[in-house]
């Protein structure tokens, strides 16, 4: 992706500002209680089996929504889209604490359906938005835009360990996420690209995503974002509880495990764009790949907690670029980014679908620590895809 040396017009400017505001707010929105797994599973009396589970609703949310959010994006615009998945992620938060006061599962799984619904249309709209400011700008944008969302995580899990360590409640912290989240979101997506009338090519390409599941490009980018979305997830799902259980550490510690992993992968990001555009994305995506290895054969064997949180900083670093380089990818063709990004997000939130009972009935078995295996799989996975990333011809590198 190349540098031009024209002026930026102001609304660019304003818009990759607020796109990555929201990329923080949707991560924020998402730490301010994975962070706390161990508190969900004790409020709800669950085996690790049963929240893993419990965490399958989150995820079955997320990819029933997917296949509609390029539909939707194309229908309503990328701001009333984001604003419509963020009303359904509030309302989702709030049954979840409805949940965790009354001890009920039913309600909290059904507000996790509701959080994962609209993080995932949400999760979309902000991708196709940001991928369209990317274009604008000539330069590589994404890596520092999904840093926003590991901003956010940072933050979420900050707070989680504080309140954990004050023994705050987790409903009560859910609580303050509700009454701010959704203001900030809407004073984001104000400042987002004006809607254009929309040409009868592009109502065709919105058409598409049929098409786009033809692909095979398409479909090897999704398979590649499946992967890394495994070993970024997994580790959002499960580190805090493999640190409790796997290594006798107390709730704190196993927050502080999330807050390393996300904060590594933060860096990741923030120094992604530069990597990318000097050595390109199939390099630095196998790289990373290696990375991720080596920080995951820490944890599961470092033997002691403190190597295990050293790892968790490799793992995050390792972890941290294939996701927002496979939506750049997908989006490479402006014409058709609504449809292929939507699929290759479908294909990748299969990870989120998939890996939380995968892990949770290992967990049952082998302990939770020794179900974490499985993401060497997912590693390799993403190690053998890397070269699906390799830009469109009309495209230039990074």
């Amino acid at each position: 992706m190349t540098t031009t040396g024209a002026p930026i017009a102001p609304e660019i400017l304003r818009s990759r500002t607020a796109v990555a505001v929201t990329f923080a707010a949707n991560g924020l929105a998402f730490a301010s209680f994975i962070a706390r797994t161990p508190a969900i599973r004790e409020a709800l009396g669950l085996s690790t089996g049963g929240l893993g589970l419990l965490l399958l609703c989150l995820s079955g949310g997320a990819v029933a929504g997917l296949p509609l959010s390029g539909p939707i994006v194309h229908r309503l615009g990328a701001g009333r889209a984001v604003l419509a998945g963020t009303v359904s992620n509030m309302f989702g938060l709030v049954l979840l604490l409805v949940g965790l006061v009354t001890g009920a599962v039913f309600p909290a799984g059904v507000g996790l359906v509701f959080v994962g619904l609209g993080s995932g249309v949400w999760d979309v709209a902000m991708n196709i938005e940001g991928a369209d400011v990317e274009r604008r700008l000539g330069r590589s944008l994404m890596p520092k835009l999904h840093a926003g969302f590991s901003l956010g995580t940072v933050t979420g899990a900050g707070i989680g360990a504080a309140c954990a360590a004050a023994g705050v409640p987790l409903a009560a912290q859910l609580v303050v996420v509700v009454l701010v989240l959704p203001v900030v979101v809407v004073m984001a997506v104000r400042r987002f690209l004006p809607v254009t009338e929309t040409t009868p090519e592009q109502k065709a390409a919105g058409a598409g995503a049929l098409a786009a599941w033809r692909e095979p490009r398409t479909l090897m980018v999704g398979l590649l974002v499946l992967a890394f979305a495994f070993t970024e997830g997994s580790a959002n799902d499960w580190i805090a509880v493999a640190m409790v259980d796997g290594y006798g550490a107390g709730e704190t510690v196993g927050a502080i495990a999330f807050g390393f992993f996300v904060t590594a992968m933060t860096i990741g990001r923030l120094a992604g764009g530069s990597l990318l555009e000097r050595f390109g994305r199939v390099p630095v995506l196998r790289a990373t790949a290696v990375i991720a290895l080596a920080g995951l054969l820490l944890v599961l064997f470092g033997g002691s907690a403190p190597v295990a949180l050293g790892g968790a900083l490799l793992w995050g670093v390792g972890a941290s670029l294939g996701f927002p380089v496979g939506m750049s990818a997908a989006a490479d063709d402006p014409a058709r980014a609504a449809a292929r990004v939507s699929v290759v997000s479908s294909i990748g939130y299969t990870a989120f679908l998939a890996g939380p009972p995968l892990i949770g009935q290992l967990g049952e078995r082998i302990g939770t620590l020794h179900s974490l295996l499985v993401v060497l799989g997912a590693v390799t996975l993403g190690l053998l895809t890397s070269a699906a990333a390799r830009p469109l011809p009309a495209t230039s590198e990074g």
